[in-house]
């Protein structure tokens, strides 16, 4: 314990020597308390005041030293005090108050003779910017229900300094408009317009806070990022929604529309443009919805006269639903049609009026209308009376002019509908695809064009698309549509080919005329090849012997011989030209040769060769000639019977007996 304590009491006097600095004078004599100022951020070595202590007659030295809770701010240098501050150690009135205190001690011969008090104050310099706290500028929610004019939230800064301080809204802020400050020193902020959930979800305010009583007017800005909170205002409303402006939440409800045909009964309804749906118009609320069938109108048309509607009466049910024939899902909306339309000489139109509200808030509805078109059943499409038009336009500085046909007459294209009994269907809509910048169609099927932006000569073929609106069917048909010049006459009539590809599109036409030429092809050509042949036929040196079947009005077939010798009567066939006639056989006399004998003859199944026969003579003559066995040989005999004329096929062949027969080579016999 006794070396601990030697250890603090030498550890003591080095510490005070330290802040000793002695001073070769005599003994202190009465000093004073030193009262002084400084400002923060001053520099090292900054003068802070002198000593005034004088020595006494017979002190020898004295010793001056500085002590207390601030000493270490200060140090001596002769009879003079010094800030003792540096770069890392900057003197702030912020952090150490705005008082320094300290004790100056004086010594005379290591006796205590006086202490004086160091009083320095810090002046304060503006060397501080304000600072939001940051609870007051945390993000935050307001309902879009609150009031205007009244205090929405509250920000607060404060400066080191203790500056006063004022607030500001950044008018630049993008939502700048919704609010202001009223009292700039209170930070108090006002809501200065309505605010909407269904347009905007979140505001960003940029909020400033700036010294009011200094030169500098040094500030601090913060961002406030402000969320709106959906309140229940909004009504619903039916799907899909239309807007009755850009930018203004409230819709206009839709007509919803679907066709049914008499056999239609007990099945859910498909509607146009889309299911019957709707939605809280507050969509951070979403409350639950249900819907109601209001009332309903029944109008009906006669189709002769479709474009006038007769409202025949209002439902009398409570529901509107027509005695039950419509019925409507309160959850989902879906409408059901229970049973068919009973009226089976008029076309009926169902008009009903539904309701759909909140579950909580009956006060909050909407409504929408439904039309239930009742249609005969489509049994014809839509056709055009032909698929090619032709039009003409003269060339005029005129805006707008009707596009003519043949004699001048006002170009129509129009379709008929077989499903009406006039061919009229009110519900065609005609337009035109691609849609063309130069032309316009009517309504009735009249086309207009501008004039004054076509040139002398043009050509062009527009594509007309009649729709029929009630059942979607579509049918197309083109116009040729040419500009004439100026002065000139709308052709009369069409030209031949015109007249001939009226009714047909150019494609059809075309494959037309590809056909008829090629027949006409085909049909020369069967000519060039039936002369050339007739000519043949008709030349005498080219045509074949008769007796060989070779004429081309001779059918040729194998002629049968009978054998009257005594072993009995046989027939025979041979292969030659020969021919039945009367009494015999009837051949060419340059043909007939003697008859061969019995060793000529050759055994049955040996192959016979036929020496050729001498050319056919337009002087061969035919004449009769019969066959007789002898001894085992064949002869032949002339009867010499006049033959009269054979016509075969259509020829007169002389039948003349003229000479002896003579020895046919070619006769085959068995």
């Amino acid at each position: 314990m006794k070396m601990l304590r030697s250890c603090r009491l030498l550890l003591w006097q080095v510490a005070l020597r330290l802040s000793y600095n002695v001073v070769i004078a005599s003994l202190c004599r009465e000093g004073s308390d030193i009262f002084t100022s400084v400002r923060e951020n001053s520099p090292t070595g900054e003068f802070i005041s002198s000593i005034n202590i004088t020595a006494g007659p017979r002190a020898n030295t004295i010793r001056l030293c500085l002590s207390g809770r601030n000493a270490n701010w200060f140090y001596l240098e002769g009879r003079t005090i010094r800030l003792n501050s540096s770069v890392f150690r900057v003197l702030d009135r912020e952090v150490e108050g705005s008082v320094l205190i300290a004790e100056l001690i004086c010594y005379e011969n290591d006796i205590i003779q006086g202490n004086y008090r160091i009083l320095v104050e810090i002046l304060n310099e503006n060397d501080n910017k304000p600072n939001f706290l940051l609870e007051t500028i945390q993000p935050f929610t307001i309902s879009e229900l609150t009031a205007v004019n009244s205090v929405v939230f509250t920000v607060k800064a404060v400066d080191a300094d203790g500056d006063m301080i004022s607030y500001i809204i950044d008018p630049s802020s993008q939502d700048a408009e919704f609010f202001r400050i009223d009292l700039p020193n209170t930070g108090k902020v006002v809501l200065n317009k309505p605010l909407d959930y269904e347009t905007r979800t979140h505001l960003q305010l940029i909020m400033w806070a700036q010294e009011s009583n200094t030169v500098d007017k040094f500030n601090t800005s913060a961002v406030l990022n402000i969320n709106i909170e959906d309140g229940d205002d909004q009504y619903p409303h039916f799907l899909p929604c239309t807007p009755v402006s850009p930018g203004v939440p409230v819709c206009m409800n839709p007509t919803y529309t679907t066709n049914i045909t008499q056999k239609h009964q007990d099945v859910g309804l498909d509607f146009s443009p889309g299911p019957i749906t709707a939605e809280d118009g507050d969509k951070g609320i979403n409350a639950p919805l249900t819907y109601t069938i209001l009332s309903g109108q029944t109008h009906s048309h006669s189709p002769l006269d479709s474009c006038t509607n007769v409202c025949t009466g209002v439902f009398a049910s409570p529901t509107g639903d027509d005695q039950g024939r419509f019925t409507i899902n309160n959850t989902t909306g879906e409408i059901r049609l229970t049973r068919a339309a009973d009226d089976q000489r008029l076309t009926t139109n169902y008009m009903l009026t539904i309701m759909v509200c909140q579950v909580d808030d009956r006060l909050k509805y909407s409504v929408a209308s439904v039309l239930v078109r009742v249609l005969y059943e489509n049994a014809f499409p839509p056709a055009f009376n032909r698929t090619t038009y032709k039009g003409f336009i003269i060339q005029s500085s005129s805006p707008a002019s009707i596009v003519t046909t043949y004699g001048n007459q006002v170009l129509q294209v129009q379709v008929s509908d077989r499903d009406f009994p006039d061919g009229r269907n009110p519900n065609i809509h005609y337009l035109l695809h691609p849609p063309s910048e130069l032309y316009q169609v009517t309504k009735e099927g009249v086309l207009i064009a501008k004039t004054n932006q076509l040139r002398a000569f043009d050509r062009q073929i527009l594509q007309v698309i009649a729709r029929d609106e009630e059942s979607g069917e579509e049918v197309s048909a083109s116009v040729d549509i040419e500009v004439l010049q100026r002065g000139q006459a709308v052709p009369s009539g069409a030209f031949k080919e015109q007249q001939l590809f009226g009714d047909v599109d150019s494609t059809l036409a075309g494959g037309i005329a590809v056909l008829i030429l090629i027949v006409l092809l085909s049909a020369i050509l069967f000519l060039l090849l039936w002369t050339v042949h007739r000519r043949r036929v008709q030349n005498p040196e080219d045509r074949p012997a008769i007796a060989f079947g070779k004429h081309p009005n001779v059918v040729s077939s194998p002629p049968v011989f009978v054998d009257e010798s005594s072993h009995g009567s046989r027939a025979f066939t041979r292969q030659s030209g020969s021919f039945h006639g009367r009494q015999g056989v009837y051949t060419r006399r340059p043909s007939l040769l003697p008859p061969p004998s019995s060793s000529q003859l050759s055994e049955p199944g040996e192959s016979r060769t036929r020496p050729p026969l001498p050319p056919p003579s337009s002087s061969s003559h035919l004449f009769t000639v019969a066959e007789k066995h002898e001894g085992g040989a064949h002869t032949w005999e002339d009867l010499r019977l006049p033959v009269e004329p054979a016509s075969i096929h259509g020829e007169d062949i002389p039948a003349v007996n003229t000479g002896m027969p003579q020895r046919d080579e070619n006769m085959k016999t068995d």
